[in-house]
């Protein structure tokens, strides 16, 4: 279900207003009025306003829970411009544009897709914080688990590369030395043969 309310003729420039507007665009609802309460702009009071609006619509006319509803869309418009003058030097006329603007702002409840809407209310009025400490919580265990993956995989890899070098050593002088022995047992009979003849 979707609850509209419009505020029209405020008398804000739309580029000031879509300022705070997106902002907020796309948070529940009472974590969109906590952000305009304290939020130091011109513009976040008629916002504010308009979203309170819209909220006692939905509980009031629509009976939904006020709790279960976020800003699905909201929109800034331009509205009427007066067109007015300063007099500036030698004898000019600069123009002025006072702006206006229309807002309109766009509730809906937040609902698990395929869900009853028990089941959905329960999924929108779980804390936020307890989700957030869940994902902290998953965060420290993958860390805790990365350093130590690694240092078991470095361990693993580093007796096979020194194995390997010692390996790799040792067969030098291995092979060093059966190749002497060839040499040397091709030699010797070369030297016998030698012997015999004299």
């Amino acid at each position: 279900m979707e609850v509209k309310a419009k505020a029209r003729h405020i008398k804000m420039s739309p580029k000031k207003v879509r300022l705070v507007a997106n902002l907020v665009r796309g948070m529940d609802v009472s974590a969109a009025e906590a952000q305009l309460t304290f939020l130091k702009k011109a513009a976040a009071r008629p916002v504010l306003k308009l979203i309170q609006s819209a909220r006692a619509n939905a509980t009031h006319n629509f009976k939904l829970d006020g709790d279960g509803l976020f800003i699905k869309t909201i929109t800034v418009d331009g509205g009427p411009v007066l067109h007015r003058w300063m007099p500036r030097a030698f004898g000019r006329a600069t123009p002025l544009r006072k702006r206006s603007s229309h807002i309109t702002v766009v509730l809906a409840e937040r609902v698990a897709e395929g869900a009853p809407k028990e089941i959905a209310k329960a999924v929108v009025k779980k804390d936020k914080t307890t989700e957030d400490s869940e994902k902290k919580t998953e965060v420290k265990k993958a860390e805790e688990k990365k350093p130590a993956a690694k240092s078991a995989t470095a361990d693993k890899k580093a007796p096979a590369k020194k194995a390997e070098a010692k390996s790799t050593k040792s067969d030098q002088p291995a092979a060093k030395k059966a190749t002497k022995k060839a040499d040397s047992d091709q030699s010797a009979p070369a030297d016998k043969s030698k012997k015999s003849s004299s």
